[in-house]
C-alpha cells in the first residue's frame, strides 16, 4: 500500500512543489488549502491525490480534514505544514487582532494539526512532521510585528514537538527558507533581480523529501535553506 502524505497550505509554488515531490515518489497525497479551483487544477495532475478545500486556522474543519484522509488514503505517514498567514506592519501601525489571526494560522493549526496526526504514528512507532518557516522565524524585522512573532513562535512549538515526539519515532523538523520564493509574484515584485536571488519551489521541496526520509540515526531538526548569492 501507497504511503500517505498530507500538505497544507498548497499553493501555486513551495505548497505544490511538495505535493508533485511527494506523489513522484509514491505516496497519495493529501492537500489542504482554501482555493479549491487551485486545489482541483493540481488534483487532476496528480493522480490519486485528494483535494480538501479547508482553512486550517478551523480547528474543527481541520480535524474533519485528518479523519477524512485516513479514511480515504490510509494512515498519514507524513505531515509538510506549509499554511502560512503573514501581514506587514510595525508595532504602531498593526492591528493586534491581525497578530491573532496570524497566530492561528502559523501557530495553533499545527498544534491542533499534530494532536490529530501523532496518536496514530505513535501506534505506528514512525512518521515525519515537518514544518516550513522562513526568514521571520530568526529574527524581529520593524515592518513585521505581527509575522515574525508567530513564525518564531512556531519554530519553538516545532522543537517542542521534536523533544516530545522524536523518542516516539517521529521526526520533526523545521526547515527555514530564508529567500525570496521563485512564483510569477515574487519575479514581478523583483524585476530586476537575476535567477540567482530566488529559490526555485522544487529545490526546496527536495530538501523536504530529503529530510522525511532521513535515516532516525541522524534527523536533522533545523534546516536552513537559501540560495547560493544570497547575504546573511
Amino acid at each position: 500500500m501507497s504511503r500517505v502524505a498530507l500538505i497544507t497550505g498548497v499553493g501555486p509554488g513551495t505548497g505544490a512543489a511538495i505535493a508533485r515531490r511527494f506523489h513522484d515518489g509514491g505516496y497519495r497525497v493529501a492537500m489542504l488549502a482554501r482555493n479549491s479551483q487551485r486545489l482541483e487544477e493540481l488534483a487532476k495532475e496528480l493522480e490519486g491525490s485528494l483535494p480538501i478545500v479547508c482553512d486550517v486556522a478551523d480547528a474543527e474543519a481541520l480535524r474533519g480534514a485528518v479523519t477524512r484522509i485516513a479514511g480515504e488514503l490510509g494512515a498519514i505517514d507524513v505531515v509538510v505544514h506549509n499554511a502560512v498567514r503573514g501581514t506587514r506592519g510595525d508595532i504602531l501601525a498593526i492591528d493586534p487582532a491581525d497578530l491573532e489571526r496570524n497566530f492561528a494560522v502559523n501557530v495553533t493549526s499545527l498544534a491542533h494539526l499534530t494532536q490529530a496526526v501523532a496518536p496514530a504514528m505513535i501506534e505506528r512507532n514512525g512518521g515525519a512532521i515537518i514544518v516550513t518557516g522562513n526568514t521571520a522565524a530568526r529574527r524581529g524585522k520593524d515592518f513585521f510585528a505581527a509575522f515574525a512573532p508567530t513564525k518564531a513562535t512556531q519554530r519553538i512549538l516545532a522543537e517542542s514537538m521534536a523533544r516530545r515526539l522524536g523518542p516516539e519515532g517521529i521526526h520533526v523538523a523545521y526547515v527555514v527558507i530564508d529567500a525570496v520564493i521563485d512564483v510569477p509574484w515574487t519575479r514581478k515584485a523583483f524585476a530586476d533581480a537575476d535567477d540567482a536571488f530566488f529559490a526555485k519551489p522544487s529545490a526546496i521541496a527536495q530538501t523536504i523529501w530529503d529530510v522525511a526520509h532521513q535515516d532516525r540515526s541522524a534527523w536533522s531538526f533545523d534546516v536552513e535553506l537559501r540560495p547560493f548569492a544570497e547575504r546573511w
